[in-house]
């Protein structure tokens, strides 16, 4: 009489099942569907929400899927703060650059893209804020965002200084008109923000720190 094969132990059948399960996951899930994921979390909830039970749940996979991409929670927003710096400092370089013959054209297209940016895609300004409250209780990140606002400080200063032609004078200005530009996505990440008052704020940018400056430099 020959022998049946034995068969696995259901707990045994049940923990292959699940592993293939997640494996299946994985190679369906990509890196950049779990840095998806976290983006839309740190937008919703800050980045406290960034939690990896959380964001397989709402992927509909296991935590396991997790795994094969990432080492650990640090690993991912470790990655999804590089995304958003690369991202960030690409989208920033082609709106600083441009070519005119009046050198206020290109702080006021600077303008008009930074205003319209908070406007159309308040996600990526609520990002940056979640990401700001994390920067002060966490020095890596603080790094991080301090590198962005140096590189858009010094695009805006090459601009203002072909503008007014003095270096001090560049920086300050700079300085005050990233300030205003900032404070704008502040005021403008509201329920109640409209077009009305975006215009507004980019009137009073472009009248006090561009057109002012313009007909007074030498």
């Amino acid at each position: 009489m020959a022998s049946s094969k034995p068969q696995p132990l259901p707990s045994v059948r049940k923990k292959a099942a699940s592993g293939a399960s997640v494996a299946r996951a994985s190679t369906r899930l990509t890196r950049d569907d779990w840095l998806d994921a976290a983006f839309r979390a740190a937008i919703d909830g800050g980045f406290s929400a960034v939690r990896v039970l959380a964001l397989a749940k709402a992927l509909g996979v296991s935590r396991g899927s997790f795994y094969w991409h990432f080492t650990d929670h640090a690993e991912l927003v470790s990655a999804l703060i590089d995304r958003w710096y690369q991202r960030t400092i690409a989208t920033d370089t082609s709106e600083l650059h441009g070519d005119s013959s009046d050198p206020a054209v290109p702080i006021l297209s600077i303008l008009d893209g930074a205003i319209a940016h908070s406007v159309e895609d308040r996600e990526h300004d609520r990002f940056e804020q979640a990401l700001r409250s994390l920067a002060s209780k966490d020095s890596t990140v603080a790094t991080s965002l301090e590198r962005v606002d140096r590189a858009r400080l010094q695009l805006l200063h090459s601009h203002y200084l072909q503008l007014v032609h003095d270096d001090e004078t560049a920086r300050e200005l700079a300085a005050l008109f990233y300030l205003a530009v900032v404070g704008s996505h502040e005021a403008l990440n509201r329920p109640s923000a409209s077009v009305k008052v975006s215009n507004y704020l980019k009137s009073i940018i472009a009248r006090h720190l561009v057109h002012a400056v313009s007909t007074t430099r030498p």
